[in-house]
């Protein structure tokens, strides 16, 4: 016979350090949510948490800026762009934003999270061997080079100079000159950059690359980064998906009415007889 489980086992089966729940009650990390409010503001309540603990000025800080900075990149990007188009087919606002939330995967929205793993890995290798960051980071430059690869953080198809990289590492100096953050990452980064930039292509610094920095610095985990992202991004998403829902527009397509997709199959044939 299967064993009905106990009430012990019953309340482990989904237990949790983030909420506690009683009646008339609902902590976060152990805080009275009737003390956060109007108190805590919620950048420093998504570091509480996923981070288990209250941010310092530092943490809270560069915390919002990285999100702020990857709120958005227009209908160009196919996270927006799927997220408008499901709007017009009908959807719910809910509906809408997973849909566009949904296609944020390693090549669209995982960037960041592998350009935080490639600065751990550079970082490891300068702490373990006292080897120069500028070696080691381009000894990982010419690896990515010899397999015909992209280094997760660096180029981008718009902009030459991303307008995001140089205030955001503006406020990770600040913080490294202060002695709040260790620079480690930030040297690290920085490092990628100048090696890139002795090839014939120089992809320059982009989003997902200085807000890897961000987090890398603030300790947050690879996968924890890509988490950041998605929340960041899905506030673009609502916007766009909003907007799109105040037009009337239905059933809207990747291509405007006149236009159609270029065909590349076989030509007019005719079906055979017999």
């Amino acid at each position: 016979m299967t064993e009905v489980p106990g009430i012990a086992d019953t309340t482990a089966w989904w237990s949790t350090a983030v909420t506690r729940i009683a009646p008339g009650e609902i902590e976060l990390r152990g805080y009275p949510i009737e003390q956060l409010i109007g108190r805590l503001d919620f950048v420093s309540t998504i570091w509480l948490l996923t981070k288990g603990a209250l941010p310092t000025e530092t943490q809270s800080r560069l915390l919002q800026a990285a999100l702020v900075a990857s709120v958005d990149h227009g209908p160009q990007a196919p996270s927006i762009a799927s997220a408008r188009m499901a709007v017009t087919c009908g959807v719910g606002i809910n509906s809408a934003i997973a849909n566009g939330v949904n296609v944020l995967g390693d090549t669209h929205g995982g960037a960041g999270q592998q350009c935080v793993a490639v600065l751990h890995g550079i970082a490891a290798t300068v702490a373990e061997t006292g080897r120069d960051v500028d070696e080691v980071a381009a000894e990982v430059v010419a690896e990515h080079r010899a397999r015909k690869a992209y280094v997760p953080g660096f180029g981008h198809r718009f902009h030459p100079r991303d307008p995001r990289r140089d205030v955001l590492l503006g406020l990770v100096e600040e913080a490294v000159t202060a002695g709040q953050l260790s620079g480690e990452y930030l040297r690290a980064g920085v490092a990628i950059e100048s090696a890139l930039a002795t090839g014939t292509r120089r992809p320059p610094m982009n989003i997902d690359g200085v807000t890897a920095i961000v987090y890398a610095e603030l300790g947050v985990e690879p996968e924890l980064a890509r988490g950041f992202f998605v929340l960041a991004r899905s506030v673009g998403i609502l916007a766009h998906a909003w907007e799109e829902t105040g037009t009337g527009r239905r059933v809207k397509g990747p291509l405007p009415p006149p236009l159609l997709a270029d065909y590349t199959g076989e030509p007019t044939r005719e079906y055979p007889e017999g």
